[in-house]
């Protein structure tokens, strides 16, 4: 409670700032021509396809995605986002939830319901979003060389809530990922694994406003225990042109340690002619109206040297002395 408490506080010190006029030095809303542009002509459905390769805690994946605003007003917008990936396997001898290592083919599916809105002077993009998410998880061998049997599919939930706030200059986002259902889950016959609860935001600079730079934090817990314990996230990301970005993350915490990612997104529609949707990718308060929300994927972990699996009452530990 403590964490999400002090969560609340950073997306309210970002929102009470976003009341306040911008600095000289940027110019006015009227000078970067954001209030003479009409939702109506910006905000506009939009759909196409996104991957990324495997994290601390999330698979290889690659699917489809799209953007439906629900309803447009003078200065805001309720939306509905949605997507589906297909996860593949893990890289050979790469486990991306630590152990054992995911297999074969499974489809996640991703869904956000928000609200956003520009303050007076739309020197600030405000956003809340919440939604579901579901994981069914094909699993293979042990990426140590522990030899494995009986490897079964699991299938884990959450349902996710999110705070964005984004300026020409800074964007925050703070988010909370919920593991509902059954959050435990034997993998095989020495390995089980855990959906994670994770809580965490990110702080952003746009050194360009195609370009953008964050620096995050997280907590993560699990049934199992082990993967308990902060970790930290730093992004690069960028626009290549309206619609279409690629992003490189590096996390690290204690259980997943270090791992990089890289991510891609095409998204077509959006606004109605070439000129405005270049208008609005140099404007990060209105280009966030249209952005996929983020924090989508359930995290999944094992413990980092330990297992326990069952054989009718008898309960098996498994240590891993490589880490000893």
């Amino acid at each position: 409670m403590r964490k999400c408490l002090s969560i609340a506080c950073v997306v309210a010190a970002v929102v009470t700032t976003a009341h306040q006029p911008l600095h000289a030095e940027t110019g006015s809303a009227e000078d970067l021509g954001v209030m003479r542009m009409s939702l109506k002509d910006v905000v506009k459905p939009r759909i196409g396809f996104q991957g990324q390769t495997q994290a601390a805690g999330t698979p290889n994946e690659a699917g489809v995605g799209g953007f439906l605003p629900l309803v447009v007003n003078d200065n805001s917008v309720v939306f509905f986002d949605a997507l589906a990936n297909v996860n593949v396997a893990d890289f050979k001898n790469y486990s991306s939830i630590i152990n054992t290592t995911v297999a074969g083919t499974t489809i996640s599916t991703s869904s956000r319901l928000g609200y956003r809105w520009l303050n007076r002077d739309r020197s600030w993009m405000l956003g809340l979003n919440a939604g579901y998410d579901s994981r069914p998880m094909a699993t293979g061998y042990a990426e140590k060389g522990v030899k494995v049997s009986d490897q079964r599919s699991v299938f884990f939930q959450q349902v996710a809530v999110n705070a964005e706030a984004v300026s020409d200059t800074w964007n925050v986002n703070a988010f909370a990922l919920l593991p509902i259902g059954e959050t435990l889950a034997k993998l095989n016959n020495v390995y089980t694994a855990s959906s994670l609860n994770t809580y965490g935001f990110d702080v952003g600079y746009f050194i360009t406003p195609v370009l953008n730079a964050s620096l995050g934090y997280y907590y993560q817990s699990g049934d199992l225990g082990t993967a308990e314990g902060s970790g930290v996230l730093g992004r690069l990301a960028y626009e290549m042109t309206s619609g279409v970005s690629a992003g490189l993350s590096v996390s690290y915490d204690d259980a997943f340690a270090t791992r990089v990612s890289a991510d891609f997104e095409v998204r077509l529609g959006g606004p109605k002619t070439t000129a405005l949707r270049n208008d609005v990718r140099q404007q990060p308060v209105i280009n966030a109206l249209l952005k996929t929300p983020d924090h989508r994927d359930v995290r999944v972990g094992e413990p980092t040297d330990w297992c326990v699996a069952f054989a009718g009452e008898q309960c098996i530990i498994f240590v891993d002395y490589s880490r000893l």
